[in-house]
């Protein structure tokens, strides 16, 4: 603030403004009183403040108040402009100097509000105060001391409240940083076993609504009646028959874990259904199961199980396997060789001349095990008449489930029971505590044993007995159709398939 700068004393109602003691200090005069302020304003370019002591980025400010009248009123007088009033409407201009900014500023805690002519006495020293060390601080600083290179000026303006008000902090807090959650990753190595699921149980019972599904037409003679007569409005679902029936193929459709398992049919005497039944098991799981099922002929004088299933007449036989075993490079070199029926069991025929059937040995046996296991999931084995015969040995080794076969007759139960004994005796008890006894009616007509007692013996020496009725179809010797036989065979034979999974399950677990 320079002289050049002051203003007719008439045209200025809050006082005079004008040249005193120094260059540097101006005189305001307030209503009967006299206020000196002393100002030192940064040099700019000019070099006749260096004598001065005068630092750039520096302020000096020396106040010197004389004969200031105050209001002894509690309120203050608002006709007269008071000292504070006119210090406000003088701002300054000072750097900041990056050493005495405070990291962290700390609110002040709020003032209770005092007596007003309290106040601005307290105001007013400590505002003295202030500009009297300023002014000190700026005699000790040396002349000789190198400028600061000049920065960003910040306006400081001092508001001071009215007497009503309470006093407001200078400084205003700082918002609370913020606290950001840490998102991480777990990768699928790092996740727990038992938070982890397989595929498998994304089953649609899971996750599809049933009140959403659309039920399938039902099966069954009234549901069906029924759902017809009401436009295709009312399904009270499957019969008693169909809900058995598709529970049924449920339980020989279940998954068997692991590698192929081997299941020999066994018989001590010919002519009691060895190959009928070794044929109906296949049919029955291959019709219900996705995957692959082959019956092996193994009789080593000539067999009929390829007669009993309709069958491509290429001629080929095991003996064909036997020769291409090192040569099969997939499941096309193996269709070339079996015959296929309706329900997709593949049949792997015996060889029709019986001298060469002789030469087909307990090797040979092993050597088509070991093709038939890298493509099959079951291969039943339809082996000879008689337990002690050349393949019987390598059969039984392989075997994860035996299937015996007994007639209606008293010889006929004796010696399946014998067949028990047998396995029992040479190492083989748990197969033959396993094993499945198949009785098989062969002829027409009530049988002349008792069932009942005969059902009890078995039972009483292996895990479960089936009983397959007399079929005409069967009876005939010709070549099985699946789906022609009478209900009653072909749900013992869907019978006989689902214990044996069962069976097999129950190993593998």
């Amino acid at each position: 603030m320079t002289a050049k700068n002051n203003a007719d004393p008439e045209d200025s109602p809050l006082g005079v403004l004008d040249d005193a003691a120094s260059v540097d200090t101006a005189g305001i005069g307030i209503l009967g009183g006299t206020a000196q302020v002393r100002v030192t304003l940064p040099a700019e370019e000019d070099d006749d403040l260096a004598d001065d002591g005068v630092v750039d980025g520096e302020v000096g400010i020396d106040l010197i108040v004389d004969d200031v009248t105050l209001p002894a009123a509690p309120k203050p007088v608002l006709d007269a402009p008071r000292l504070d009033d006119v210090i406000d409407a003088v701002v300054v201009e000072e750097p900041v100097v990056a050493d005495s900014v405070p990291e962290e500023p700390v609110p002040e805690e709020p003032v209770p509000a005092a007596e007003p002519a309290a106040d601005l006495v307290a105001e007013e020293e400590a505002a003295a105060r202030f500009l009297a060390k300023a002014g000190a601080d700026r005699a000790e600083v040396p002349a000789a001391k190198p400028a600061r290179a000049p920065q960003a000026p910040v306006q400081k303006e001092t508001t001071m409240p009215e007497a009503d008000d309470k006093p407001v902090a200078s400084a205003h807090a700082r918002p609370a940083p913020r606290t950001d959650v840490t998102l991480t990753a777990k990768r699928l190595g790092e996740l727990g076993e038992s938070a982890r699921e397989s595929a498998d149980l994304l089953t649609s019972d899971r996750l599809l609504d049933p009140h959403r599904v659309a039920k399938p037409e039902p099966e069954g003679g009234w549901s069906h009646l029924l759902y017809t007569l009401s436009g295709r409005r009312l399904n009270i679902g499957d019969g008693r028959r169909a809900r058995e029936r598709k529970e049924l193929t449920a339980r020989i459709a279940a998954p068997l874990a692991g590698g192929a398992r081997f299941v020999p049919v066994l018989s001590r005497k010919g002519g009691v259904g060895k190959t009928t039944v070794t044929a109906l098991l296949g049919m029955a799981l291959a019709d219900a199961r996705e995957d692959r099922v082959i019956a092996v002929d193994a009789n080593p004088d000539r067999g009929t199980l390829a007669d009993r299933v309709q069958r491509a007449q290429h001629g080929k036989s095991v003996r064909d396997l036997v020769r291409i075993r090192d040569d099969v490079r997939g499941f096309h070199d193996i269709s070339a060789i079996v015959a296929r029926d309706a329900t997709r069991l593949d049949v792997l025929a015996s060889d029709a001349d019986p001298r060469v059937a002789e030469a087909f040995s307990d090797d040979d046996y092993r050597d088509v095990a070991d093709v038939a296991a890298h493509y099959y999931s079951l291969v039943l084995t339809d082996t000879g008449t008689g337990i002690v015969h050349s393949v019987m040995s390598a059969t039984l080794d392989l075997a994860d489930q035996i299937v015996i076969v007994s007639g209606l007759s008293v010889d006929e139960a004796r010696l399946a029971s014998e067949t028990l004994t047998w396995l029992e005796s040479n190492g083989y008890a748990q197969q033959a505590r396993d094993a499945i006894v198949v009785l098989n009616q062969s002829t027409p007509g009530t049988p002349l044993v008792r069932l009942g007692e005969l059902q009890a013996h078995f039972a009483s020496r292996a895990r479960s007995v089936v009983r397959v009725p007399y079929d005409p179809q069967i009876a005939a010797g010709g070549t099985i159709v699946f789906a022609n036989l009478l209900p009653e065979t072909r749900k013992a034979a869907r019978e006989l398939a689902a214990l044996l999974v069962e069976g097999l399950r129950a190993k593998a677990a």
